[in-house]
Order: structure tokens, then sequence, then C-alpha cells
């Protein structure tokens, strides 16, 4: 789950990280109230979407009065900004934060994430910030820093040091970044995230350092224990039907194609992806609907599926161990009931009470479509598709 940029300076600034201050608007007259509380003088004024790249598509701007401030309010608010992480729908634009102008002498890059090779937590740092991690590993690798935290220690002072050494830090800085750091490293163990970044970490002109930007996200499958973190979600931010499928509790991502899927075992639902795309089709989504479905939770994972107003053709796909098929098969067919399906089914069974299943399948006088195998229900969504209009 991500959140906004000043949702995240907020929690930073609790575990002792320097951000400037600022200000939420909602609206044009709130953002020129913030540049008066802010003393008047120059401020910066930002779209708050959950993306990069802000900046370079507009949304991020240096305001010297409190007209221009309400002027760039007004053209913000309300627009669809579309940058380069965000794809071509864009994010609507909300809500802005209106901070402090800082004076900065240098911009440094710093990075918390999951390495999943070492099963670490590893600190990811550039002397030149300011910069997407992307352009950075691509223009400049040989500037970025990488460190690994051991879980068992934690992140120990000399780790801290070696790094503001590496970046060129000195004197009373070296200080001022062990702080950061630390405060980094516990936001990040404490609340479950995925990763922190600030990017830049500037140093002002008088030497300070301090957070201009900051990004977090987090394990969505950790939020059942961090309600202070769930209640910083925005649902407008997010895919419609990612939030459609969290509110009912099914793990569920988007995707481009056309073949709705809906599996049990995140295992399987990506064999199912691959053997999708093997036969020449394009999985519009992966859906999990996790062990014990009962045939309602089959009738939600059809709903969800079917907010993609590009599927054509749904593939359930079910090897049943704590499920059970014929609750599957209830599921398809009370689906067809209360959803009203027009689209191709095809559903593949196997495991307990499989034959149960198919039984109740193959009577329900639905015209859904069987298949035994994996790759035989893969060919068949495949072929259930429309048939595209040759041009003229």
């Amino acid at each position: 789950m991500d959140i906004h940029e000043h949702q995240a300076k907020a929690i930073l600034a609790e575990f002792g990280v320097p951000v400037p201050k600022g200000f939420v608007a909602f609206s044009p007259e709130q953002a020129a109230h913030a540049f008066r509380q802010l003393g008047g003088n120059n401020c910066v004024v930002k779209a708050q979407i959950h993306s990069g790249g802000r900046g370079a598509a507009g949304g991020v701007k240096l305001c010297k009065t409190e007209a221009e401030v309400r002027s760039f309010a007004a053209t913000l608010l309300g627009k669809t900004l579309v940058t380069k992480q965000t794809g071509a729908g864009g994010k609507l634009v909300e809500r802005l934060w209106v901070e402090e102008a800082t004076d900065i002498a240098q911009e440094i890059y710093l990075g918390f994430v999951l390495d999943r090779k070492s099963e670490r937590i590893m600190i990811v740092a550039s002397g030149h910030g300011g910069m997407e991690i992307e352009d950075l590993a691509e223009n400049d690798p040989d500037s970025l820093v990488r460190m690994v935290i051991d879980p068992a220690a934690g992140l120990v002072d000399y780790q801290a040091r070696e790094l503001a050494f590496r970046l060129g830090l000195k004197g009373s800085q070296v200080a001022q970044f062990a702080t950061t750091l630390r405060a980094c490293y516990r936001a990040y163990r404490d609340l479950d995230a995925m990763m922190v970044e600030i990017n830049p970490l500037a140093i002002t002109g008088a030497g300070d350092l301090v957070a201009l930007d900051a990004k977090m996200s987090f394990d969505t499958n950790a939020l059942y224990r961090r309600p202070q973190v769930e209640a910083l979600r925005d649902p407008g931010q997010e895919d419609p039907r990612e939030s459609s499928a969290h509110d009912n509790g099914l793990a569920y991502v988007g995707l481009e194609g056309d073949i709705g899927c809906i599996i049990n075992g995140a295992g399987l639902a990506m064999a199912t992806m691959d053997m999708i795309k093997l036969a020449g089709g394009e999985p519009a989504n992966f859906l999990d609907i996790g062990g014990g479905a009962s045939p309602a939770r089959v009738v939600t994972a059809f709903r969800t599926v079917l907010t993609d107003p590009n599927v054509s053709v749904i593939l359930v796909n079910i090897f049943a161990g704590i499920n059970r098929c014929d609750w599957i098969a209830k599921g398809v067919v009370q689906a067809y009931e209360e959803v009203g399906l027009s689209l191709p089914v095809v559903v593949r069974l196997s495991g307990t009470n499989v034959e149960e299943g198919r039984e109740i399948i193959r009577t329900s006088g639905l015209p859904l479509i069987s298949a035994d195998t994996l790759a035989e229900a893969a060919r068949a969504a495949v072929r259930a598709r429309p048939t595209p209009v040759a041009a003229e």
C-alpha cells in the first residue's frame, strides 16, 4: 500500500527525520492560507498523487506570491496528472502539499528496500539525488552505494558512519545523517514497510540535512496489525479494480489482457497466467480467492473480475485441497444467476470433491466450458474470446 508524500513525511518526522514545515490543501483557498501560515515567503506547491516524476509532469512549482500559489493550486486541483510512472491514464490530483522553500546546496538519494536475494533490508544511497533510482542506476551506477542490514543486529552505528563517509559527508553532517538513517530504519521495521525513500535528502546552504521528498510503501498483508497505517489509504489513487478487491478481502492485481482469472493459490495463479500467454492469450488479472472459498466468495470474485470492462472471457482454475470443488461449482452457478453473466466461462476443477463439482457444472444447464487440464483450459479460454473484426 502506498501513501502520499505528506503522510510519509509526517511518519518520518515522528521517528526523527528533519522535514520542511508544510500544510495539506484541498482547495486554492487552503493553499493560499498555507502560504500565509508559512510566513508569506517562497514556498513549494506539490501535487499529491501516488507517483514519482511529478516535477517533470508539471506537478511541482516554486511560488513567490500568494496569488501565484492560488493560481497554481487552481490549475492542479481536479487535474489528471500523467507522469512516466502513472501510465497514460494518469492520476487525479485531489490534494496539494504546500511547504516552505529550502536553500539546497546538495541533493542525496536515500532508500530502504527489501532485498529478496539476501532476505535483508538494503540501504541504497547516492550522492546525486533528485533523480529516479532507475535513472541513477543507468546513468551513474558508480554513485550507488548499497549496504545490507543484519536483522539480528539492526542498523549499527559504524554502518551509518561508513555510509556517510562514502557519500562525502563531513563534520556535523555525519551525525545528522546517522540520525536520519536510524529513524528511517525504525520506521521501516516498526510499521512493516516495504520501501522508505527520501529523494532528495538535501544538504542546505547552512549545512543541515532535510528530507525534501519522501515515499513509503507498506506490506498489505500486515495492515491488519497496523491500523494507523491502513487509515492513510487513499482509494482514489488506486486501480478501482484493486480497490474493490481489497474491500472484499481478495488478492487481486489488474493487468492489461482480456481473459479474467479466478484461481486459488498464488503459484497456481502465476502458472495459469503463463499458460494463457503460451496459448496465445493475455490475462486480465491475477486473482487468488484463497483457501476454503465459499460459493458467496466465488460470486464476489466474479463481481471483482467483471469490474474490468476489458474482460471478454473468464477462466476458473481450482486445485482443491482446503477448498472443495463442489463449493466452487456452486459459486460459479450462483454467479450466473446473481450477476447475469453473458461472457464465456471456462471451468477447470481438480482435487477435493472434483466429481461432485464437475457434476454440478454438467447438470447446471448453463453454457459453461469444462476442461480437465490447465493447458486445455487455457486453450479453451483463448478460443472463447470474441473473434476480432477484420479491418475493411
